[in-house]
């Protein structure tokens, strides 16, 4: 059974999921051209956070944080490959989107890689849409940018 806990971005167990998906991110794109996203990536001013748990084993992960008053940045989802399927993704991104809507967040942004295509039928899924690159990815051709009015 899986359950989710709220935590914030300090969680070892968040930090952990958060190394492993590094390491995947790098395996599909490669270290120079994740190069680029580490400095948008730092946990530092994640101070909302979701792990999902089977049992007492992390597995999962999802968080956000301030972009502005009204619209929260969707931070780091990643599932474990083999809990992939599963609905995990889904059920952390519908508790990130209460929480933020619960704190007074209008919208949700996002940016993701343009090669993880399952990422982009999830968000889109979820009622996601496309929008202009924002902020320190306009200039990035792999970003693919992602907005939802809550």
């Amino acid at each position: 059974m899986i359950t989710i806990k709220y935590t914030n971005g300090e969680n070892d167990d968040f930090v952990s999921l958060c190394h492993s998906l590094d390491n995947i991110l790098v395996e599909i794109g490669g270290q120079k051209n994740q190069q680029q996203y580490v400095a948008y990536n730092l946990l530092d001013h994640i101070h909302d956070a979701f792990v999902a748990y089977d049992e007492d084993v992390p597995v999962g992960c999802a968080s956000f944080k301030r972009y502005d008053d009204l619209t929260a940045e969707v931070k780091r989802v990643f599932v474990l490959p083999e809990y992939r399927r599963k609905g995990i993704s889904t059920s952390l991104m519908n508790c990130l989107e209460d929480e933020a809507h619960e704190q007074g967040y209008e919208s949700l942004i996002l940016e993701t890689s343009k090669l993880l295509e399952s990422a982009h039928k999830m968000y889109l899924n979820l009622g996601f849409e496309v929008i202009p690159n924002y902020g320190p990815y306009k200039e990035m051709d792999g970003s693919l940018c992602m907005q939802k009015v809550l």
